[in-house]
């Protein structure tokens, strides 16, 4: 082709090449009929039953002595043959492992996470729509924090995602695409949505926003994975009062560098720590995540105090809480637990919280649980013929496991000296 192209034109028809690598088993196995080990892509998109898959891979075989053998590892590795997954989840998990010179090795796990991918952003999609059923978008509505947050980091995805197709990797492009919406989206901004629709100074801009990024989002998707993107397009449309063309014919979203904000985004990720916080208190505590907590802050500066203020509503909301006091430095705390944002203490109170003597049973279980796993790490690294023998990452690998343990022990022992003192 390029040698035609030089000799009737005099130029080369094209000046990029884009190689993908060799789809491969689970096993790291070229996929051949032979080996009785292809995947159909239809199979994976429509789903097939165990006795339909066995047929097709046991037919036509050029060693029909192999049938058994095929038949064995077909049941084996397909008990209940294969379900359907659809084809935006078989696109996306394609593009996810497009990487340069790298062969794929693929099995079904991999495309299971890309259709729980696309059932995240249908039921995403469905929250939003629900929420602004019957209601007029206002496109100049004041924005709040978590607005401007959630627009700015749309922009700095518009930005990575340009690059990355101009570059063509379509794995960092779905990488980014993916962060964004089950991170960003769904995970922080439709939970910071709930308050924010409730509140009247604030619900016309969130409405507004909720719409803008969710249509901005389907349509950076829409490459990779086009069908679901269509139909959640379509329904945007008719809120944002735009022509219900297809998708494939709107322009694809460029970058609006007005939209960015360092300082919605330190704000969020303030609040983000503090709900991180109380969420590890929880798990750390056996604390039930639904039930209502009473907070004190202690050791905060100003910006601490007037993120506080700012987002208080938020706060309680998502990490449940009915309180959030502040201490000042020469008040005494407590007995509580404890998280940090920056330098400023979050402190949840025990008394009452818990059940002690429960708590102390559990915790004790847990720190001999431990010591009992130390002990087998310390007893692998003490043999000189174990660590001058076997490669060095696994050797890493056991000290690594070793830290953490000591780490966790350590974690556990606070926390039963404080339950102590309730």
């Amino acid at each position: 082709m390029i040698m035609f192209g030089l000799k009737f034109t005099g130029d080369v028809p094209f000046k990029d090449i884009y190689i993908t690598g060799l789809i491969k088993d689970g096993q790291g196995q070229k996929m051949s009929k032979s080996k009785g080990n292809v995947l159909d892509p239809i199979d994976l998109i429509d789903g097939i039953s165990l006795k339909d898959l066995l047929e097709k891979r046991t037919q036509g075989l050029m060693q029909p002595k192999m049938a058994e053998k095929i038949t064995k590892q077909t049941k084996k590795e397909f008990p209940n043959g294969i379900e359907s997954f659809g084809t935006d989840a078989l696109r996306f998990t394609f593009a996810a492992l497009a990487s340069f010179g790298r062969d794929i090795k693929f099995d079904l796990k991999r495309i299971e996470g890309y259709r729980n991918f696309c059932n995240k952003l249908w039921n995403a999609s469905r929250f939003v729509l629900m929420k602004l059923e019957g209601e007029t978008i206002d496109t100049n509505a004041k924005l709040s924090t978590a607005d401007e947050w959630i627009l700015s980091r749309l922009q700095d995805t518009k930005t990575k995602v340009e690059k990355h197709l101009g570059d063509y990797r379509l794995d960092l492009m779905s990488h980014e695409l993916y962060e964004f919406v089950w991170g960003d989206y769904c995970g922080w901004y439709l939970e910071f949505s709930k308050p924010l629709l409730t509140n009247e100074a604030t619900k016309a801009g969130t409405q507004a926003t909720l719409i803008k990024v969710l249509n901005e989002m389907v349509s950076l998707l829409h490459p990779i994975i086009p069908f679901i993107t269509e139909e959640i397009f379509e329904q945007c449309s008719t809120l944002l009062s735009k022509d219900k063309s297809s998708l494939m014919s709107e322009a694809y979203p460029e970058v609006d560098t007005q939209l960015i904000s360092e300082k919605a985004e330190a704000e969020i990720k303030w609040l983000q720590t503090f709900i991180l916080g109380i969420r590890q208190i929880r798990a750390q505590m056996d604390i039930t995540p639904n039930k209502m907590l009473n907070c004190f802050v202690q050791d905060f500066n100003t910006t601490d105090e007037t993120y506080l203020n700012n987002n208080s509503n938020i706060l309680k909301s998502l990490s449940k809480m009915q309180t959030i006091d502040k201490l000042s430095p020469n008040d005494e705390a407590p007995e509580s637990a404890t998280a940090l944002v920056g330098e400023m203490k979050i402190l949840i109170p025990l008394a009452g919280l818990i059940d002690k003597e429960q708590e102390i049973v559990r915790l004790n279980k847990e720190i001999k649980k431990l010591n009992q796993q130390k002990a087998q790490f310390e007893g692998k690294l003490n043999n000189e013929k174990f660590v001058s023998s076997a490669p060095e990452a696994i050797v890493n690998t056991e000290r690594t496991r070793l830290a953490s343990t000591q780490n966790a022990i350590t974690d556990l022992s606070t926390q039963l000296e404080k339950i102590n003192k309730l």
